[in-house]
């Protein structure tokens, strides 16, 4: 037995050398035929957790922009390097930085995800960071669907009647409701409809169900063990995915018995791409397929109910905002009739509510960061970055930086007046080649929900003191139970 112990005792040791062995050769061998580069300066901390725990511990308070500006008072430069996740990661802290990720990528830099999203939706290594002519089909896919302004009419109306409905259904009628749990299901109700034209209530349910688990197993520790947060959400994309495959199979046949009607295919993102791929003789790959829809209602979902979370805490803060946004919306509401739809023109009036949901989204950037990979060696600011290098986008460091908001802690809409913001210092929806092809769509769910939800109530948090944290996603620590006034007729 004591034999059996030693040599088990001997492999781990062995596993951890050469662990540490590999990580050292692989992550610190940049160019060792020239010493004298100039590389960002940082730690790199402790081998393989590098400062992966202080940055979790900020992410945890919600306060990731201490985490970045400690290293660049102490380093005294504006960008700098860390080991994070277990990659060398340099962080891009600057208008500037943005800019040069934003028109680089494809030539300097690509995409680049950790091994946890791979494991999760079920890629080999390099699936998901497709060919650039693969994203760019699929780009141009999202964009048509969700930004052009045909679309545009045609999703606001879907929006405003699963808005109203839901707000009839769980608002309505009440005191006092749990409002973030509620946000994230008419997101999901609204992505399920508008990407795969779902309707069924038991169905969507179940589904995001599976979906929850997905979402709090994406930035956990990734132990494949059962019972973890990580295996669970393996488990789920994994169900999830094939009842995708599922509908995506059943769609496609609908589509090739009716080939005469593939002009009508602007119901559903689904219904389009699998008549878009037809089209251009292209296979329709069900598992291929199944992963970009989750992949779409990850952005699609998550996002704007965290986003909408936000905007009701600080309209319930901030009385003299809500006002404003009340004043705007009712004029609004009084030059329709009754039970007439909301017009694209109707949203352009909507700005200073938008305004608001743009503070909200500097304040509280619903992600944290993206990463990218430098796919050749280059120059930053006078840093050298060696191939293979991770980039991190770190969206606090101006969201949340004097030097483009002043005071930048307080929450002030009228910032968005205007032409007052540095270009590139505002990126909660990414830039260049990969913008978010569906912030249009985001807009028009949020100004939506907002219009009517303030048209009915104002509220009050049961928790004042309330905040925002990451766990390890962007939620009210509490899940934002509020009060409900009904406005009097």
């Amino acid at each position: 037995m004591m034999e059996i112990f030693s040599l088990f005792l001997l492999l781990v040791i062995l596993f951890i050398s050469f662990t540490i062995f590999f990580f050292f050769s692989k992550a610190y061998k940049t160019n060792p035929t020239n010493e004298n580069l100039k590389l960002p300066p940082g730690s790199t901390g402790w081998p393989i957790i590098g400062e992966t725990f202080e940055y979790i511990k900020m992410v945890r308070k919600n306060c990731i922009e201490n985490f970045i500006s400690e290293r660049q008072k102490k380093y005294q430069s504006k960008i700098f390097k860390t080991s994070y996740i277990g990659q060398i990661m340099v962080f891009m802290c600057t208008p500037e930085g943005n800019k040069f990720l934003f028109s680089n990528d494809s030539k300097l830099v690509k995409p680049w995800y950790p091994k946890t999203f791979d494991k999760i939706f079920g890629q080999s290594d390099n699936t998901l960071s497709e060919s650039p002519e693969e994203i760019a089909s699929i780009r141009k896919t999202v964009a048509t669907f969700f930004s052009q302004p045909e679309a545009l009419r045609k999703n606001l109306g879907i929006i405003e009647e699963i808005a109203k409905e839901h707000l009839q259904k769980f608002w309505d009628g009440k005191e006092e409701v749990i409002a973030h749990p509620l946000l994230k299901n008419f997101t999901f109700t609204l992505s399920c409809r508008l990407l795969l034209n779902v309707r069924d209530l038991e169905t969507i349910k179940e589904l995001e169900k599976l979906f929850s688990c997905i979402m709090a197993g994406i930035i956990s520790l990734p132990v494949d063990f059962p019972g973890t947060k990580f295996n669970r959400a393996i488990r789920a994309s994994k169900e999830i995915r094939k009842k995708f495959e599922v509908i995506i199979r059943k769609r496609k046949v609908e589509i090739m018995e009716n080939v005469g009607k593939w002009e009508d295919s602007s119901k559903d993102f689904l219904t389009l791409f699998i008549v878009q791929k037809l089209k251009d003789n292209k296979e329709v790959i069900e598992s291929e397929l199944a992963v970009t829809i989750l992949g779409n209602i990850v952005a699609a979902h998550d996002n704007s109910s965290t986003t909408l979370s936000s905007i009701l805490k600080y309209l319930a803060e901030l009385p003299e905002v809500y006002e404003e946004v009340y004043r705007e919306q009712m004029e609004v509401a009084n030059s329709k009739g009754n039970e007439e739809a909301l017009s694209l023109e109707d949203v352009k009036k909507m700005s200073y509510s938008w305004n608001v949901a743009s503070e909200a989204l500097r304040l509280q950037p619903t992600t944290a960061s993206t990463f990218r990979e430098a796919i050749t060696d280059f120059n930053f600011d006078g840093y050298r970055i060696p191939k293979g290098w991770k980039l991190h986008r770190a969206v606090h460091a101006t969201h949340k930086n004097s030097e483009y908001f002043p005071e930048p802690d307080k929450f002030d809409p009228s910032r968005f007046e205007g032409n007052k913001i540095v270009p590139y210092s505002y990126v909660p929806f990414g830039g260049g080649a990969h913008i978010c092809p569906g912030r249009e769509y985001a807009r028009l769910q949020i100004l939506v929900f907002m219009h009517h939800l303030v048209k009915r109530f104002r509220w009050e948090k049961v928790f004042p003191d309330e905040q925002m944290i990451r766990n390890p996603i962007l939620v009210p620590a509490k899940n934002l139970p509020i009060r409900l006034h009904h406005h009097l007729e």
